[in-house]
């Protein structure tokens, strides 16, 4: 009876598909189970290979087949869909992921602690009470704008243009219709909801970065605050198991897009792949230091402000998010922390 090497699985809310696959790739079984029944027809095979896309609840698998004795592995899914062979089905694609988790050259995915994934949610649930807090201002604007008034930028003028409205101080053309102010106290009210529970969550969040060593040494680099050094715990806690700096910077999607073909090279903007949460954080860290208005300025190091002489000031700061992205590697594979005066001269973008 052959033994399976590789068993690949295609995950759902209720219905799996499985494949096992042996030494030489041949067919040991294709099955269909239901949630339940899952682990334990894997706690009957032999120690082997158990291959699942990337994706919701992948890791809660990796963790209870791992407990089985089983080697896990994630493979995001764009990889494994040029292995899907003529039509798209579960089968199909269950095959899909035992064939790419067998080649040598494929990329996977580590499987995520319990404690990363804990972190990976409180971020989650302050980004989304920023988005919210950020729809429910910009509704206060836009309907206050149909009675030609017009707020500041900022929720230190939604504050006052509340306070003009409960007072009844606000000067309008026409008065308000009585439903106006109440309708708004909602909202307002909505808003100061929202900025309470980001405020815990960052305390939180803040809590972590003030202990953890990781998080420390992150912080030491220009650019790189708690929020960012936080984000780095959620999502990507083990930065040695990428193999150097470049590839930390590829998998957040800071690296050029390349379009090259019979010797000749072309490279285009950013990928934009990967961790987003982290690209848009590295990215905004960078602005900080390349924008002239903010207080970083007097801060720049030579090598900012000789680019900004012919470089736009976004380009510079995709430009100081990927060498900070290397940075932020080699701190974490040496266990040192960033050095001022070493990285204050140094070149981070290729002058033309």
């Amino acid at each position: 009876m052959n033994h399976c090497k590789v068993i690949g699985i295609d995950t759902a809310k209720h219905s799996f598909a499985l494949h096992g696959a042996d030494a030489s790739g041949g067919t040991v079984f294709n099955k269909t189970l239901t949630r339940a029944k899952v682990l334990p027809f894997l706690s009957t095979q032999a120690p082997c290979t158990v291959a699942l896309e990337c994706c919701g609840g992948s890791h809660y698998w990796g963790h209870a087949i791992r407990a089985l004795g089983h080697d896990v592995k994630l493979i995001p899914a764009n990889y494994v869909k040029p292995f899907v062979k003529r039509q798209k089905n579960d089968a199909n694609d269950a095959v899909a992921v035992a064939e790419a988790a067998s080649r040598a050259s494929m990329r996977f995915v580590a499987v995520k602690t319990r404690e990363t994934q804990a972190r990976a949610a409180l971020y989650r649930t302050r980004a989304l009470f920023v988005q919210q807090r950020t729809q429910t201002a910009n509704a206060i604007r836009s309907h206050l704008l149909e009675f030609g008034i017009i707020c500041g930028r900022g929720f230190a003028a939604l504050g006052k243009l509340r306070d003009a409205l409960e007072d009844g101080t606000l000067k309008t053309l026409e008065p308000l219709p009585v439903s106006v102010p109440v309708t708004l106290a909602v909202l307002f009210d909505q808003v100061e909801r929202l900025t309470t529970q980001i405020d815990d969550c960052e305390a939180k969040m803040h809590a972590i970065t003030a202990t953890d060593p990781d998080a420390k040494r992150y912080q030491t680099v220009p650019g790189v605050g708690p929020i960012t050094a936080f984000a780095l715990l959620a999502f990507a806690d083990d930065l040695t198991q990428f193999k150097n700096g470049r590839e930390f910077a590829a998998w957040i999607g800071l690296t050029p897009r390349e379009f090259s073909t019979g010797g000749q090279q072309r490279l285009g903007g950013i990928t934009k792949m990967g961790q987003r949460d982290l690209r848009y954080l590295v990215v905004q860290g960078g602005m900080a230091l390349v924008r002239p208005r903010r207080r970083h300025f007097n801060e720049q190091s030579p090598a900012i402000q000789e680019a900004l002489v012919t470089k736009p000031k976004k380009v510079l700061a995709v430009a100081w998010a990927n060498k900070n992205a290397r940075v932020l590697w080699a701190l974490t594979h040496h266990g040192t922390t960033y050095d001022h005066a070493r990285h204050a001269s140094s070149k981070f973008i290729h002058q033309n």
